[in-house]
This record gives structure tokens, sequence and C-alpha cells, in this order.
């Protein structure tokens, strides 16, 4: 079975409008999700905790997407 691993994260943007955060120190890092789903729902809680901060905002990494795992390893990760 495919595993597609997804990260939630977020933190104080500088400006509602933008994608880039005020403090990349104060990132909150809330998990690291085995579906987008439970991905999702991790998201939506965060959301609404910080939801009377207009600059607060919450994104869902599809970290899945950042490897295919078909093609062969790189000599560094095989380092790992």
């Amino acid at each position: 079975m495919v595993q597609r691993l997804h990260l939630v994260f977020g933190g104080e943007l500088i400006n509602p409008g933008s994608t880039q955060f005020a403090d990349v120190e104060k990132i909150d890092i809330v998990g690291m999700y085995p579906d987008y789903a439970s991905a999702y729902d991790a998201w939506k809680g965060a959301a609404h905790r910080t939801v009377d901060n207009a600059h607060a905002r919450y994104f869902i990494a599809h970290i899945h997407r950042l490897r295919d795992e078909e093609t062969a390893a790189s000599p560094t990760e095989e380092l790992g």
C-alpha cells in the first residue's frame, strides 16, 4: 500500500494576502498525517483555533508529491 504523507503547518503571515510568514521561528508544525482526510481534519482544527487572527493561516503540504517513489534514490538519500 502506498503511503501519502501530508504535513500540516501554519502561523502568522506578514499580511493576510500573502503566504510569507512573519517569523519562521514561530511556525506551528501541527503534524504529519498518513492521508489527506486526517490532515484536513487537523488543518481544520488549527484553522478554527486561530479564526480570530486574520494574519494566521494553516496549510497542508502534500509531502508524497515531493518524491517519485518509482525513481531510484539519489546517492545522498542512500546515506540515510
